[in-house]
């Protein structure tokens, strides 16, 4: 029996009906979420799109339906662990299994530790790191019982150097966006062998929260970058779609740095 709303396409010439796949994308309302939404609805996935701001959550939806894909909209905090228990479950009720998960909601976080609060240093890790635990608690075993999934972690190359002067998140984002490589690292262990569990980490990357920074000092910020532009969205969505579909797939517990070559190390 088919899962409710489940779609089927036909394959081939002997008219079997196969299953769709299914992701899930957290952080999709804009930006590399959006543009990895797109990116795997072009690839033939359905789509359950995580984010709290409705109306651009919405622009989303309307890109991927567009494409063909049948969407599952989720609007609420990823920070809280029981909700995303429950939206994990009403996607498996839904689509009838989860093929990708795409831990990328996050936010900025600009202040020092001289200046943050612990309310404040919570809220980013919360929203950074421990929603990908939550999203990973919710389809993991579905994944496991499938015998067939793939984690996506949109980390930072901040992970790996710390934050300069002029970056537009400080040390609790860092802290947040290294315990992501961290937990893809054990995860990829603990998951095996039929969880791939992968971290992308992107470097400039032109988006909603970046655009008004890299605009005071673009001249300046291409010249440190070997491919000679700012990363766009689409540059980070077009890895995350190749780690969700390489077939046969021999990878995992890697961290990929999409920079354009700013931080070779």
């Amino acid at each position: 029996m088919e899962a409710k709303g489940r779609r089927v396409i036909a394959s081939g010439t002997d008219g079997k009906k196969v299953e769709r796949s299914v992701a899930v994308v957290t952080g999709s309302a804009r930006g590399i979420g959006r543009a990895s939404a797109c990116a795997l609805a072009r690839r033939g996935f359905d789509l359950a799109l995580a984010d709290r701001l409705e109306a651009e959550l919405a622009e989303t939806e309307r890109l991927v339906r567009d494409i063909g894909a049948d969407v599952m909209i989720l609007t609420g905090d990823v920070s809280d662990h029981a909700d995303v228990q429950e939206k994990g479950r009403a996607v498996i009720e839904r689509f009838g299994r989860v093929d990708v998960l795409v831990n990328n909601a996050g936010v900025s976080q600009p202040k020092s530790l001289i200046e943050i609060s612990e309310e404040e240093y919570d809220r980013t890790i919360a929203i950074n790191l421990k929603s990908c635990f939550s999203w990973c608690k919710a389809v993991a075993p579905t994944m496991l019982e499938q015998k067939a999934g793939r984690i996506v972690n949109i980390s930072s190359v901040s992970a790996h150097m710390g934050a300069n002067a002029n970056a537009v998140s400080k040390f609790a984002y860092v802290t947040a966006k290294a315990g992501m490589l961290g937990m893809t690292r054990a995860l990829c262990k603990e998951l095996a062998p039929y969880i791939t569990v992968n971290a992308i980490c992107p470097g400039a990357v032109r988006t909603d929260l970046t655009s008004a920074l890299f605009d005071k000092r673009a001249e300046k910020l291409v010249e440190t970058i070997p491919l000679g532009r700012i990363g766009t969205p689409e540059d980070i969505a077009e890895v995350v779609a190749f780690l969700a579909t390489v077939s046969p797939n021999f990878i995992t517990g890697e961290v990929i740095d999409v920079d354009g070559g700013q931080y070779v190390n």
